[in-house]
C-alpha cells in the first residue's frame, strides 16, 4: 500500500477531471520548479487545446531556501504552493503530489513510482506524456529518474500515444559543471531533436510562472537573464 496525497488546484466542479472532451497530456517531474524552469512556454502552449496535469514525485525540500522568510518557513508546504500558483499560471488543471523524499530518487523506489503513476494515469487516460530528457538536462539524478519511469510508462500503457522528453540543443546548453553537479551532460545535435517549439508569444507566462517559484529566487534570477524563445524535445511516438 502507499498514501497517494492529491494537491488540487481550485477548480470549478463542472470542469471534471476526466469528462473533457479534450486530449490529455500528463507532465512528470521530480520537483515543484522544474515545470515552470524547464518547458513552461510549451506546457502552457499544449493548454490551448489539451487538458493539461502534472505529477510531481517530490516537494523539493531538499534544495535551497532563499525565501525572504527565511528558515521560518516548511520549504516542502512553500514550494507545493510555489507549483500550485505557477500552474495556475500556466493554465494546468491539477497538480498531484507524491510525497517522496527530494533527492532520494533511485532505483529501489522505481516500481513504486512508476505504479503511483499509472494509478493517477489510469484515471486521467492521457495520448502524450512529458518530462526531462534522459540525461536530465543538468544530470540531476531525479530528473533522470523521472525520465526513466515515464519511458517504463509510455512502453506499457495502450492509451498513451507519445512522451516527449524535453532537451536543450548544443548551441543552448554552454554550462559547466560548477562545484554542484559531477557530470553536466552535452545539448542534443540538431539531428536528434525532433520537435522544436516557438514560445516568443508565451515569454511573459513563462517569466509569470519563473516568478512564482520565489523560495529558488537564485535560479531564479540566474534562469530568468537567459530565457530562450526556443523549446526543444524528442519525442517517442507509437506506430498507429
Amino acid at each position: 500500500m502507499f498514501l497517494l496525497r492529491i494537491f488540487p488546484l481550485s477548480i470549478p466542479s463542472s470542469q471534471s477531471t476526466i469528462s473533457s472532451m479534450k486530449p490529455t497530456l500528463v507532465c512528470l517531474f521530480a520537483h515543484p520548479d522544474d515545470e515552470a524552469f524547464g518547458p513552461s512556454g510549451t506546457i502552457h502552449a499544449f493548454t490551448k487545446m489539451h487538458d493539461v496535469y502534472i505529477i510531481c514525485a517530490t516537494n523539493g525540500d531538499a534544495g535551497e531556501n532563499h525565501h525572504p522568510a527565511g528558515g521560518t518557513i516548511d520549504l516542502g508546504h512553500q514550494r507545493k504552493s510555489e507549483i500550485i500558483e505557477s500552474s495556475k499560471v500556466l493554465g494546468v488543471k491539477k497538480v498531484f503530489f507524491l510525497e517522496h523524499k527530494d533527492g532520494e530518487l533511485s532505483n529501489n523506489k522505481y516500481q513504486t513510482i512508476a505504479t503511483e503513476c499509472r494509478t493517477i494515469l489510469d484515471d486521467l487516460r492521457p495520448q502524450i506524456l512529458l518530462t526531462f530528457e534522459h540525461r536530465g538536462i543538468s544530470g540531476h539524478i531525479d530528473h533522470v529518474f523521472m525520465a526513466m519511469v515515464t519511458s517504463f510508462l509510455y512502453e506499457r500503457l495502450s492509451y498513451v500515444q507519445e512522451a516527449h522528453f524535453y532537451c536543450l540543443r548544443e548551441d543552448q546548453h554552454n554550462k559547466k559543471p560548477g562545484e554542484y553537479f559531477i557530470y553536466f551532460p552535452r545539448g542534443y545535435k540538431e539531428s536528434e531533436v525532433d520537435k522544436t517549439v516557438d514560445i516568443t508569444k508565451y515569454l511573459a507566462v513563462k517569466k509569470a510562472a519563473i516568478s512564482k517559484h520565489i523560495s529558488q529566487t537564485k535560479d531564479m534570477k540566474n534562469i530568468l537573464k537567459s530565457l530562450r524563445t526556443k523549446e526543444c524535445f524528442y519525442i517517442f511516438k507509437k506506430d498507429k
